[in-house]
């Protein structure tokens, strides 16, 4: 089934075009991935998709309802939840003050934790950030800024998550980390949507991947007809890689 499907989007901003027509899909459960050079379209490909621009034309739909140019509020409220390249916890609050604040933001009350003390502290010791939940989220080093992301975006009881290069500036050790915790949360039942310039790995965990490239989708398909596909090594990946 189709949870999440976009037609013919576009986005415009004055005489540049992010988005030329693009059509995507993301299938419950599975883990999608999105590639592409820089300046492809694809964080404004999610800032569409999560409300944060509405499209210039085309349409969003969720669950099989249309969700073209709602508000980012609801459409977390709905069960889209994102995280983004740079980590934006609230630097200045504590790590269980930020997946606290999250779940308020993203849960209605009929959607919310019916405990939401222990639930917000088992999500942070899903993620091993439990024994630090009174320290300021701005002491974190960047990987814990990054499960961080991931366990506000979890508090939000999201069906699907939206990742934004998650891997981006992590070591080996914490990548491998990384990619163990993606798949985890998909076995928790969410569906998986991300971005990533780190090619092994996104190779390694997703189950289809979308090429953008100059704000079109010039290819899609299992990662190894990707990695082969022409078009993608003369607009992205290189012969190097091929």
């Amino acid at each position: 089934m189709k949870l999440l499907e976009g037609k013919d989007v576009t986005k415009r901003f004055g005489g540049l075009t992010a988005l030329s027509n693009v059509d995507f899909y993301v299938e419950e459960g599975e883990i999608a991935g999105l590639i592409g050079p820089n300046g492809a379209g694809k964080t404004t490909l999610f800032n569409v998709i999560a409300g944060t621009f509405s499209p210039t034309s085309g349409s969003i739909g969720f669950e099989g309802k249309n969700i073209t140019g709602l508000k980012p509020h609801r459409i977390c409220k709905l069960g889209i939840a994102r995280t983004f390249q740079t980590p934006k916890p609230f630097p200045n609050m504590t790590v269980y003050e930020n997946v606290l604040a999250a779940e308020l933001f993203g849960c209605t009350r009929e959607k919310g934790f019916s405990d939401p003390k222990k639930k917000l502290n088992d999500i942070l010791e899903k993620f091993g950030l439990a024994s630090k939940g009174n320290m300021f989220a701005s002491s974190l080093p960047l990987f814990e800024q990054r499960l961080l992301e991931l366990a506000r975006a979890l508090s939000t009881k999201p069906k699907i998550l939206l990742l934004d290069e998650v891997m981006a500036g992590l070591n080996p050790t914490e990548t491998a980390q990384m990619i163990k915790v993606v798949r985890e949360l998909r076995k928790d039942g969410i569906t998986i949507f991300m971005i990533e310039h780190n090619m092994r790995a996104i190779m390694e965990i997703a189950d289809r991947v979308m090429v953008l490239h100059q704000g079109m989708k010039i290819a899609e398909g299992e990662p190894k007809e990707i990695a082969k596909a022409p078009e993608v090594i003369e607009a992205y990946l290189g012969e190097a890689y091929a």
